[in-house]
C-alpha cells in the first residue's frame, strides 16, 4: 500500500495550483485567460510580474519536493521506487489537477523540483542544459522538452539508475503538455524569447 499512498500524496500536493491562486491573490484576475492558458510559472510570467513567476516556479518545484522527500522518509525504499512514484504523481497532479477539471501547467517546474528530491546531482547538471539549450534556441519550449528527455540519461551517467523509470514518465507527461508547443515547432510559429513574432 505504500506505493499507492506516497501516490496520493503526491498527487494532492502536485495538484495545488499555485500559479492561479499567486495570480488572483494580487489582483491579476485568472491567468488561464492569457497567453497558453497554462497555471505555470511561464504563463505567470505574461502577467508582467517577475516576482509572482519566480514565486510559482519555487512553489511549483517545492510541491514535487515536498511528496518525494516525505516518501522517502515515511516508507524508506532502497531501490528508489516509492520516491519515484511520489515524484510522478506529482508532476501529474500538477497538470491534470482535478481542481481546474483536469487541466494544468506544463510540469517543468515540477519535473525539476522532483528530480532534485530523487538526484540533486542529476538536477544540477540538466540545470545546465536547460540553460545551454535556452542560450542556443531561445525558445522556452525546446529547452524544457530537451531538458525532460536528457534527464534520465544524466540520471544513468552519474551513477542513479533507480530513478531513471521515474524520469522517463515525468518527461512523457511533460511532452505530452508540450503537445501544442511541438505543434507550432513544426510549423515555425513557437515564438521566441524577446520577440512576440513567431
Amino acid at each position: 500500500m505504500e506505493p499507492v499512498f506516497a501516490a496520493l500524496l503526491g498527487f494532492a500536493l502536485g495538484s495545488i495550483p499555485f500559479g492561479l491562486i499567486l495570480t488572483r491573490a494580487a489582483g491579476l484576475g485568472d491567468v488561464r485567460d492569457i497567453g497558453s492558458g497554462s497555471i505555470g510559472a511561464t504563463n505567470v510570467l505574461r502577467t508582467g510580474n517577475k516576482g509572482l513567476a519566480a514565486a510559482t516556479v519555487l512553489l511549483d518545484a517545492a510541491k514535487a519536493a515536498v511528496p518525494v522527500l516525505v516518501a522517502g522518509a515515511v516508507w524508506p525504499d532502497p531501490d528508489g521506487f516509492i520516491e519515484g512514484v511520489a515524484g510522478v504523481a506529482a508532476v501529474a497532479g500538477h497538470c491534470f489537477t482535478p481542481w481546474l477539471a483536469f487541466k494544468g501547467g506544463k510540469g517543468f517546474a515540477s519535473a525539476a523540483g522532483a528530480l532534485a528530491a530523487l538526484a540533486w546531482p542529476a538536477m544540477l547538471a540538466c540545470a545546465a542544459i536547460w540553460g545551454i539549450t535556452l542560450y542556443l534556441s531561445r525558445i522556452s519550449s525546446v529547452s524544457s522538452m530537451v531538458t525532460v528527455v536528457a534527464a534520465p540519461l544524466v540520471a544513468w551517467g552519474l551513477g542513479y539508475a533507480q530513478v531513471i523509470p521515474a524520469l522517463i514518465a515525468i518527461a512523457a507527461i511533460v511532452l505530452i503538455q508540450h503537445r501544442a508547443n511541438i505543434g507550432r515547432l513544426m510549423r515555425g510559429e513557437e515564438p521566441r524569447i524577446g520577440s512576440s513574432k513567431p
